[in-house]
């Protein structure tokens, strides 16, 4: 198919690429009963590094293991390779929700849930349901993490049951202020102490000419 104006061919199908921006699937986990999930830049092919400007996760139908403390998904970045998940970051969340019944609904800024210049996890959502059709799904965007010029931006987004039979929408945004390249991603259930990641698919995806 041609694009032509006065009898002169502007474009034709040969001149784009289906190629740009594609997302390009880099790395599945699969969870079961695990305390993390970690993607580390060269361990078990998993690509984190300059070969992508932005990379993607995708959270789907992460399962709590208990209740039991008041569960929360949360992350945290690593620049040694894993060996310290202690990032520094600075960030800003608001939650939506409504209940089932309509009778509850909300939306506000989440001023216990953000972080000014912390090492501790980044909350992802709060109160996750554990109960068997209840997960939390998402994804989260980090932007060019080998830059060594710049700090290092995300920005999640994710949708979960949460305890009180509310759907809650959740949504952070921070930079990881340091300059060396982020080289390694870690994802848990914290706040409460012993809350496994009982079942979950996660995936991560380098997209291309962003």
């Amino acid at each position: 198919m041609a694009i032509i104006s006065n009898g002169t061919t502007i474009a034709n199908a040969g001149a784009f690429s289906v190629s740009l921006g594609s997302q390009v699937l880099i790395k599945t986990i699969t969870a079961s009963s695990d305390s993390t999930v970690s993607f580390v830049n060269g361990a078990s092919s998993v690509v984190l590094d300059g070969t992508y400007p932005l990379y993607l996760f995708k959270f789907i139908n992460i399962h709590p293991s208990t209740e039991s403390g008041s569960p929360a998904f949360s992350v945290n970045f690593s620049t040694d390779g894993g060996s310290n998940y202690n990032a520094t970051k600075t960030t800003t969340c608001f939650a939506n929700y409504q209940s089932e019944d309509g009778g509850t609904i909300g939306l506000g800024y989440r001023t216990s849930d953000d972080i000014a210049q912390g090492t501790g996890f980044q909350i992802l959502n709060t109160d996750s349901g554990a109960g068997s059709d209840e997960s939390t799904s998402g994804e989260m965007l980090l932007f060019n993490p080998a830059n060594t010029t710049f700090v290092k931006h995300f920005m999640t987004n994710t949708n979960f049951y949460q305890v009180n039979n509310l759907s809650m929408n959740f949504y952070t945004a921070g930079y990881i202020n340091t300059t060396s390249a982020v080289n390694a991603v870690q994802f848990k259930f914290s706040i409460a102490g012993g809350v496994n990641i009982d079942s979950g698919t996660f995936k991560l995806y380098g997209i291309k000419d962003s």
